[in-house]
C-alpha cells in the first residue's frame, strides 16, 4: 500500500492584465508562459499544471472569468481527469512597491479600491460577498504558508508570509476563491510578486516552479 507515492496535485493558475500605474504586469507574463517553462524545466511526477489564465484587473469584471475557471476545474475533478488528488489555485498579483515575494495567509471581506479599477469600480467599505457578513471578516487559506515560506527561503528566494492582501482587486479576488475552495474542498492561495525591475523574470520564472515544486511535495 505505502508504495503508491503522492496522489496527483493539480495546480491552476491565475494572473492579471496591466492596469494603470503599472506598465507591465509580470503576472501576465508569468502565467502567460508557464507552461513552456515548465516543460523545459520539468515538473514532479505527481505535479499536474492545468490552467493558465489572466484575468481583467478589475473586481466584479473579472469574477465571470474567476468563476468559469474554478468551476471548470471542479468539473475536471468530477469527470474523474483529476479524481484522485488535491486541485490548488494559485493566483498570483503584483505589489510594485514589494522587494520580496508574499505568501498570502487570507482575504477580508472588504472592497475599498485606492483607484478605479480597469472598468472604473471604485467601491469604498463595501463588502465582498453581502450574505458572508462584515467588512472585518477573513478567510485562510488551507495551505501552510509558512511552511511553504520556509521551504522557498532554503532554495534561496526572498520571500515572506502575509496577512494583508489589500483591499484592492488582489484581495477581491482571493477572497472569492477561498470561499469558493472552502465550499468545494480544494486549496487556494494568493502570491504577491514585485516587479520585473526589482527582480528579473527569470528569477521570477524560478520562483513560481519551486513554489510548484514545494506544493507537489507537501501532499
Amino acid at each position: 500500500m505505502g508504495s503508491e507515492g503522492p496522489s496527483v496535485v493539480t495546480v491552476h493558475v491565475t494572473g492579471f492584465k496591466k492596469f494603470h500605474g503599472v506598465a507591465e504586469n509580470p503576472t501576465e507574463k508569468i502565467v502567460g508562459n508557464l507552461k513552456s517553462f515548465v516543460e523545459k524545466k520539468g515538473l514532479p511526477k505527481n505535479l499536474v499544471l492545468g490552467s493558465c489564465t489572466v484575468l481583467e484587473t478589475a473586481g466584479q469584471g473579472a469574477l465571470g472569468t474567476l468563476y468559469k475557471v474554478l468551476e471548470s476545474a471542479i468539473a475536471e475533478r468530477e469527470n474523474g481527469s483529476s479524481a484522485q488528488g488535491q486541485v490548488i489555485w494559485i493566483h498570483f498579483g503584483v505589489n510594485s512597491g514589494a522587494t520580496r515575494f508574499a505568501l498570502e495567509n487570507q482575504a477580508v471581506n472588504e472592497a475599498t479600491f485606492r483607484c478605479p479599477d480597469e472598468l472604473g469600480w471604485k467601491p469604498q467599505r463595501v463588502p465582498i460577498v453581502l450574505s458572508d457578513g462584515a467588512i472585518s471578516r477573513t478567510r485562510e487559506t488551507t495551505l501552510p504558508v509558512n511552511e511553504l515560506t520556509k521551504s522557498l527561503r532554503k532554495t534561496g528566494y526572498d520571500v515572506m508570509p502575509s496577512d494583508d492582501a489589500g483591499r484592492f482587486v488582489c484581495n477581491y479576488v482571493y477572497y472569492h476563491s477561498l470561499r469558493f475552495a472552502e465550499q468545494h474542498g480544494i486549496k487556494s492561495l494568493f502570491v504577491h510578486v514585485p516587479l520585473f525591475l526589482t527582480i528579473d523574470e527569470e528569477v521570477q520564472m524560478h520562483f513560481v516552479a519551486s513554489l510548484l515544486e514545494a506544493l507537489a511535495v507537501l501532499n
